[in-house]
């Protein structure tokens, strides 16, 4: 089989923040004061952007982080996780001076958390640094709300190199998803994303509001522009050629739903770059998201792609 290349691996950015996380799980948050044992703890490199780059990564793509990190042992750590996860980290910046975020999640039996996080708040937020010549290399730019300085710049780059971009649509600071949308070939949202950016608790109206809004997007993108919402337990809900349509998603056993968002994304945009329909695509999607929330520590819940298929292989396929 001399001079046949295996195909390539659809290749995705991420831009965002990225935090090491400890998760405790307890059998229920109790108000304070109060002291509670915890029954497992784990340590994590995440941030919205970063764990759906890494479902991107185990579940069959290529994904390389671009974020600020700090310089201290925290970030230097968290360099070294994703290293060894397989992302590609050349585009994670030490900012001089600044220290890496912290964050603690306390996950009870049902699966809800408190999450405490922590940002150097003196922290340069400038994306001056970002290797924008390297989006001409990628399929996917996948960004989300937590760092805009740096999601608007590598948005703007990414559609003057016509690379399509996602962005994850979660509650975020007033004025930052006015600023981002626009830019979003994919606008993924969180229910709770959705009602916070459309001031409505109604999916389809919140989906069609967005909808309604102008683009920033090139003019051979416009008929591409995707809207949807993750919905927990009732799957994914997206418009499509102005009619609502929805997958539901497999039912599972809730141990923990931090990430579960996170893994949605990424594992949205790999079935998109492998060239599924939106419908096929939400399928994997969900069936990799709900896979996740049965599982204990955030993103290192995500399935591999087996695991997906065999999960998806006993589901009904039909979408409303």
């Amino acid at each position: 089989m001399t001079g046949v290349q295996a195909p390539s691996r659809p290749r995705m950015i991420a831009v965002g923040a990225l935090c090491t996380t400890t998760i405790f799980r307890v059998d229920r948050i109790l108000p304070p004061p109060a002291k509670v044992m915890a029954s497992q703890m784990v340590q994590v490199v995440d941030g919205m952007a970063l764990s759906a780059a890494c479902a991107f990564q185990r579940l069959g793509g290529q994904a390389q982080a671009w974020a600020r990190i700090g310089d201290d042992a925290h970030g230097h750590a968290a360099r070294e996780a994703l290293r060894e996860e397989g992302l590609d980290v050349s585009g994670l910046h030490v900012v001089p001076g600044a220290r890496g975020s912290l964050a603690t999640v306390i996950v009870d039996q049902a699966g809800e958390r408190l999450v405490v996080p922590f940002h150097d708040p003196d922290a340069d937020p400038s994306p001056h640094w970002l290797p924008l010549a390297q989006l001409a290399q990628a399929d996917l730019l996948h960004c989300d709300v937590r760092w805009p300085q740096g999601a608007r710049a590598a948005m703007q780059a990414a559609l003057q190199a016509g690379v399509p971009t996602m962005l994850d649509g979660e509650v975020a600071p007033p004025g930052v998803l006015d600023e981002l949308l626009p830019l979003a070939l994919y606008a993924v949202f969180s229910d709770a994303g959705l009602r916070a950016c459309t001031g409505s608790s109604d999916i389809e109206r919140g989906l069609r509001q967005v909808a309604a809004q102008p683009t920033g997007l090139p003019r051979s993108m416009h008929l591409q522009r995707h809207v949807g919402a993750s919905c927990g337990r009732d799957g994914y809900v997206w418009l499509e050629q102005g009619r609502l349509r929805q997958v539901p998603a497999p039912q599972v056993e809730v141990v923990d739903t931090l990430a579960a968002g996170d893994v949605f994304h990424g594992a949205f945009a790999l079935a998109l770059l492998e060239g599924l329909e939106i419908a096929a695509a939400a399928r994997f999607a969900c069936a990799a998201a709900s896979l996740k929330c049965s599982r204990f520590g955030g993103r290192l819940g995500c399935p591999g792609r087996d695991q997906v298929l065999a999960l998806l292989a006993g589901q009904d396929p039909s979408v409303n």
